[in-house]
């Protein structure tokens, strides 16, 4: 399966996809020096962030997918140069409202996990709208 969102994206800074099926992704990252918060290399939480909602995007794989919230929680501290896999799996579907599982893991520990909620909608949310 190949993506079909968030096709211009910045693997480098939001991870390189390593499984996708339906309804499921795996995305890996290498914590990167520019991601970098302080001088003992703790990496900013908006990294593993951006890791796992592009996880998210990636499971339900739609043109069109947009976050609308995240409930969120970080577990551990990550450093520079430490690898890590988020995994995001749909738990349900309403419509165009997906809720999604996603946890990301440094080897066996977990270090984030957060439920999201995703919609599909039928245009570009940039696409401006047409006359009433």
């Amino acid at each position: 399966m190949q993506p079909t969102t968030h096709l211009a994206i910045s693997t480098r800074l939001c991870g390189t996809p390593r499984a996708l099926r339906e309804g499921s992704a795996e995305v890996e990252l290498t914590a990167s020096e520019e991601m970098r918060a302080d001088a003992r290399g703790l990496v900013h939480g908006g990294f593993l962030f951006g890791l796992a909602d592009y996880a998210a995007m990636l499971a339900i794989n739609a043109p069109n997918v947009v976050l609308g919230s995240a409930e969120t929680r970080f577990l551990a501290p990550v450093v520079v140069g430490e690898s890590l896999l988020a995994t995001a799996r749909v738990t349900s579907t309403d419509g165009k409202k997906h809720q999604v599982e996603v946890h990301v893991s440094r080897g066996l520990d977990r270090v984030f996990e957060g439920n999201f909620v995703c919609f599909v909608p039928s245009r570009h949310v940039l696409e401006p709208r047409g006359n009433p």
